[in-house]
Parts: structure tokens; C-alpha cells; sequence
């Protein structure tokens, strides 16, 4: 007699009562048609046994995918995408002539404020829009036509790792999902064997961006919504390789057995979110053995790719391996890619606190052609129009000098450029104005909610109705305001 299936007379009651009431409750939810097995395309927000499983839009999406380079430190608005002659004709002034309420802690370092200082790029028209396009950028200058600038961005934070933190998740703080994170969530993702949410970094030893990996997290939403960190050296995804001594049938019943105990653990706690996310990611490790090698192999494209990538070019050839790869998975069906440009430090990233001019030559120079390249390429294969393309950093930079050997400038909260392309959005225009010398958002002015509902609009998603219940409180990803920016989009 086996023993373990013994229960007491009281544990005998309990399960009978609940049985008995789960069988009305069944007749209920059958006359409801409830009872159906899910649909593969659920509604946005509607969680299935695979948490990853594509979902139905709340209307038609206009993208599929996004691309988001994130310009990691800080670019200065007024040294790339803003042109401001005013700071030509006023170089050397104070900016309180300007802007009265200016004060010396609106950057970072309130003992090296400057005077107005004019940009060290020339602009210039390009595209049939005419947009002017600091010098730095020949490459990309080539591709206004396809971009819808916002030039009334500002974040509430003038310190790096809290306006990252906002940036890519709306608070300042910690312990929120990113866009990402969200995205996949609302989405899931249209590959089977590749993440939905992949994220690369500058892979030159500069270090994560400030943060590190609470810019990418999932925060309180199922893990498997996390975003996937694609190393730069070495096997792109750690743990990728099966241990020598196990064979493909040795591994198979292994997750096998394990997806039975979880399936078992399931049934008595379906309540808990983060056992399907367990459950999944067994499954979708072993099958990134097979499909991710190949994702990740760049020997496979022709030398044509390689050109116009700039892969042979060595000062820009980190970045545009990891746009290519980009390129690579959103074709395989990998729903969002995160791509960020410079590490940790000052001067390891787009901070250009010291010589804005080198600095910026410097890292324009390792991204303009790769992210070039990229746009051409969707462009080419038909990949742009579903595909979001978003350049964007955490702020924008003062437009006075942070004084030095080599002047450079201080952080901007205020005022940041911004560009979308691909997916539905228009190109050749711009939204909002910052004030005369760059200092504000002046006309239309955008949040960084503003910006997140406009990127769940072009996917399709409602940003007021993707929602998550945590802490009796439903959360979601602009919080309790954004309005999407309408203008930019056909």
C-alpha cells in the first residue's frame, strides 16, 4: 500500500469541496466559451502557457520591431542634430542673458560654467528636407529623409544613471521594466528560437553603460521578459555551447524531467508568474543552441554587407557588428534590439565633459556608418517599414563651455534631440523647437512618457490599456500620463 497518497479525513473534505465547487465554476466558464484553448494570437496582455507566444495588437501595428541605439553619456543636441546659429552670433556671452533662471547646478559641475559657447562641427542641408546635420555625421546625413526628429525632448534628472533609468523604463529609479521588457510582455515575440529582447553593449573594455544591467531588466514582470546581454568577445550568449560530455538525446530527456516537475509544481501554484517564465526559458536555451550560432554568424553575409556596414573599417567595426547581427535577428523575428554606444566613464561614452569636439568626433565616427549602413539595408530588404529605428540618448548637453584645457559641456536635462525612422514613421520633419541657444524645450514640448506611448502606438499597443498588476496596484509603462506624438507618424 503506498502510503504517500493517504490523506486525513479533514484533507479528504477540503479536496471534495473544492472539486465539487470547481465543477460549477467549469459549467459556468464552458457556457462562457472560456473554456477554449488559448489562441496562439491572445489579446495584448493576455498570458498563455507560453509567455512568449505572439499576441494580437489592440489595433494595427505599423511596426513589427524595434532597433532603439542608445547614445550612452549624453550627446549634445547643439553639436549634432540642432542647429543653433544664435550660438554662433552670441559665442562668449553669458547665458543668463538668455535664460535668466539658468543656475550653476543645472549641470554637474557647478564650478566649471562657461560662457555660450558656439558648436565646433559645421552644419549643413541634407536630404530634400534640407534638414542641417552637423558634419560629423556624412553618412547618416544621407538619411534625414527617412527621419522624424524631436527636438522638444527633456527628462527630469541630470545624473546618469537616474535619467538611464527613466529613459528606458519612465522612473528614475530602480526596479521598473524597460520599454523592452514591456514590449515582449504586451507582444511576446515572433521567434521561436532566438530571444524576444536582445541587448548589446560598447565592447571595446569600456564598461556597461551607469546602471549596467537595471537598464535592460524586466523589473517586476515575469524574467523571461528580461532582456538577453550579447557579449562582445567569445561565445555571444553565455552558456550557449552544450557541456561536451552530454549528448542532444542525454539534454533532451534532462529538460524533459525538468519541465515535467515544473508542470507538476504548476498545477498546484498556477498563480506564480515567474514559473512559466521558468519553464520557458529551459526551453527557449535549448533551442538558442541551435538557431543562435547561426543569428550570430557574419561570415555568412557577402562582402557587399560588409562595405556598406563598415565592417572593415577598424575605428567603427565593434559597432557595425552589432548592427548587422541587429539587422540579422529582427529578420529571424527577435522583437527588440537595444544597442548602446559607449561605456561606463566620462570619456568612455558620449559625456563630453572634456573636449566636446574630440569626443564626439570620435563616437559619431564609430556609429555613423554602421547605423547608416542598417538603415539602408531594411530599407533595401523591405525591413524599414516594419521595423521602428530610434537614436536617442538619456539628456542633451548645456550649450555653454564646462571650462578646461579643452572645453567640453556639462549635462542638459532640459532639452534632448531624438530621431525615429522606419515603421510607420514620417520622414523629413521635425516636432518641437528647443529655445534660441538649446538650453529648453521651448515649443512641443515631449516627455520621456510622451516618447514611450509613441513607441507602443507604432507596435500597435494602447500604452494606457498594457498593464501589470504588482503590489495591488496595476502598473504600466508611461504611468499616469504621454501622449502619443501624432504628427510624427503617416
Amino acid at each position: 500500500m503506498n502510503h504517500d497518497i493517504l490523506m486525513t479525513r479533514r484533507e479528504m473534505l477540503r479536496r471534495s469541496g473544492c472539486g465539487a465547487g470547481l465543477l460549477g465554476l467549469a459549467a459556468l466558464l464552458n457556457d462562457e466559451g472560456a473554456l477554449a484553448a488559448p489562441s496562439p494570437l491572445s489579446d495584448v496582455g493576455h498570458r498563455t502557457l507560453d509567455p512568449l507566444a505572439p499576441r494580437r495588437t489592440h489595433f494595427p501595428a505599423r511596426a513589427k520591431h524595434v532597433i532603439w541605439i542608445f547614445i550612452n553619456g549624453g550627446p549634445s543636441h547643439v553639436d549634432t542634430w540642432d542647429y543653433k546659429p544664435a550660438l554662433e552670433k552670441h559665442h562668449g556671452q553669458s547665458i543668463r542673458t538668455f535664460a535668466p533662471d539658468f543656475k550653476d547646478t543645472t549641470g554637474f559641475f557647478k564650478n566649471q560654467v562657461g560662457a555660450l559657447m558656439r558648436s565646433p562641427f559645421a552644419f549643413r542641408p541634407r536630404g530634400q528636407c534640407g534638414k542641417r546635420v552637423a558634419d560629423i555625421f556624412p553618412h547618416l546625413g544621407e538619411h534625414v529623409d527617412k527621419m522624424a526628429f524631436i527636438h522638444s525632448g527633456y527628462a527630469e534628472s541630470n545624473n546618469h544613471s537616474p535619467a538611464l533609468f527613466q529613459m528606458n523604463t519612465g522612473y528614475t529609479r530602480t526596479g521598473f521594466p524597460c520599454v523592452g521588457s514591456w514590449v515582449t510582455y504586451g507582444l511576446g515575440s515572433l521567434s521561436r528560437n532566438l530571444p524576444g529582447f536582445v541587448v548589446m553593449c560598447d565592447p571595446k573594455g569600456r564598461g556597461l553603460p551607469k546602471g549596467q544591467a537595471s537598464n535592460w531588466s524586466a523589473g517586476f514582470l515575469p524574467g523571461v521578459y528580461q532582456g538577453t546581454f550579447v557579449q562582445s568577445t567569445g561565445q555571444p550568449i553565455a552558456n550557449l555551447t552544450r557541456p561536451a560530455a552530454l549528448n542532444d538525446g542525454q539534454q533532451r530527456a534532462q529538460l524533459d524531467l525538468i519541465k515535467q516537475l515544473n508542470e507538476l509544481h504548476y498545477q498546484q501554484h498556477a498563480a506564480e508568474a515567474e514559473l512559466t517564465a521558468r519553464i520557458e526559458s529551459y526551453e527557449l536555451a535549448y533551442r538558442m543552441q541551435m538557431a543562435a550560432p547561426e543569428a550570430f554568424d557574419l561570415t555568412r553575409e557577402p562582402a557587399s554587407m560588409r562595405r556598406l556596414y563598415g565592417l572593415d573599417e577598424p575605428r567603427c567595426r565593434h559597432f557595425a557588428r552589432q548592427c548587422l547581427i541587429a539587422r540579422r535577428l529582427i529578420e529571424r523575428g527577435v522583437r527588440f534590439v537595444q544597442i548602446y554606444s559607449g561605456g561606463m566613464e566620462n570619456q568612455l561614452s558620449w559625456d563630453g565633459h572634456i573636449d566636446i569636439q574630440g569626443n564626439h568626433a570620435q563616437f559619431a565616427a564609430e556609429t555613423d556608418q554602421p547605423v547608416a549602413g542598417l538603415l539602408a539595408d531594411l530599407a533595401q530588404r523591405g525591413l524599414l517599414n516594419e521595423t521602428l529605428v530610434i537614436w536617442c540618448g538619456e539628456f542633451g548637453r548645456l550649450p555653454i563651455a564646462q571650462t578646461g584645457k579643452k572645453p567640453g559641456r556639462d549635462h542638459n536635462p532640459h532639452c534632448f534631440t531624438a530621431w525615429l525612422a522606419g515603421g510607420g514613421v514620417k520622414g523629413g520633419v521635425s516636432y518641437g523647437e528647443s529655445d534660441e541657444i538649446g538650453y529648453k524645450a521651448a515649443i512641443n514640448r515631449v516627455s520621456i512618457p510622451d516618447l514611450h506611448a509613441t513607441i507602443l502606438h507604432l507596435l500597435g499597443i494602447d500604452h494606457t490599456r498594457l498593464t501589470y498588476r504588482y503590489n495591488g496596484r496595476d502598473f504600466r509603462l508611461t504611468d499616469v500620463s504621454g501622449n502619443v506624438l501624432h504628427d510624427l507618424l503617416t
